[in-house]
C-alpha cells in the first residue's frame, strides 16, 4: 500500500483540465479519477472548492448550473497526478428536456466505461432526505457496478439527531446496494466539517493502486 499525504496532495496546484458535453470529448488518459455527484442545489460545487481550498467549480443560486462534465488535475505534468470529475447534477434545472437528455446520456456512458474511476462520491442533502432521483443513480450505481460512497452536505443546518436519523435510513437502505463504500462522511463547506475526512477516504483510494 503506498502512503500519500493528503495535505500535499490537496495542497497542489490543481487546474481546470477539460469540460466534455458528450462522450467524445471526455479527455484520454490513465490517471485515476474519483467523480462527484448529486442533485441540483446540493451544494456540490461548495463542497469540492472546499475539498481543493481553491474556487475551481463554479458556485450559482441557479441549480443544475453544471452542464458538462468539467475534469480538474492536480499537478498536471506528474504521472502519479489524480483527476476529480465534476458532473452534471440531476433532478431539478432551468435547461430543454433535449440538453438534460444529452447530459445524462453522457454520465452515464462515463460511469459505464471509465476504466480509471476508482470512486464516485454521492452527495445527499440530509435536509430533503434521500429522494427518488437519489434511489435512480443509486440503481444505477447498483447495476453498473460503479463503487460509490455517500456524503451527506450541509449538515450544519440539522441537529445532530436529526442528521442521525437520515443516516441510520441511508444505512437501512444500503443494506440492498452492493456497490455502496460503507461510510458515509458528514460535511459543511461552510463550517468545513468532513472535509479532512473526505480528503482521507480519497486518499485511501489511491493508496490501494
Amino acid at each position: 500500500m503506498k502512503k500519500i499525504d493528503a495535505k500535499k496532495l490537496f495542497n497542489k496546484e490543481w487546474e481546470f483540465l477539460t469540460g466534455a458535453a458528450n462522450i467524445t470529448q471526455i479527455p484520454n488518459y490513465r490517471n485515476p479519477e474519483v467523480a462527484f455527484i448529486g442533485a441540483s442545489n446540493v451544494g456540490k460545487s461548495s463542497i469540492i472548492n472546499a475539498l481543493l481550498s481553491k474556487k475551481i467549480a463554479i458556485v450559482s443560486s441557479t441549480p443544475g448550473r453544471t452542464r458538462q462534465l468539467n475534469f480538474f488535475i492536480s499537478d498536471k505534468d506528474s504521472p502519479n497526478s489524480l483527476v476529480l470529475v465534476d458532473m452534471p447534477g440531476y433532478g431539478f434545472a432551468k435547461a430543454g428536456k433535449k440538453d438534460i437528455e444529452s447530459w445524462q446520456k453522457t454520465s452515464f456512458e462515463f460511469l459505464a466505461k471509465r476504466a480509471n474511476l476508482q470512486r464516485v462520491f454521492l452527495l445527499i442533502d440530509p435536509i430533503k432526505g434521500l429522494k427518488e432521483s437519489d434511489k435512480d443513480i443509486i440503481n444505477m450505481f447498483n447495476t453498473l457496478a460503479v463503487s460509490f460512497q455517500i456524503v451527506l452536505t450541509k449538515v450544519d443546518k440539522l441537529k445532530s439527531e436529526e442528521v442521525a436519523k437520515v443516516e441510520n435510513q441511508i444505512n437501512q437502505a444500503a443494506k440492498k446496494w452492493p456497490a455502496i463504500y460503507p461510510k458515509i462522511i458528514k460535511t459543511s463547506s461552510l463550517q468545513k466539517i468532513g472535509i479532512y475526512e473526505l480528503q482521507d477516504s480519497i486518499v485511501e483510494i489511491l493508496s490501494f493502486l
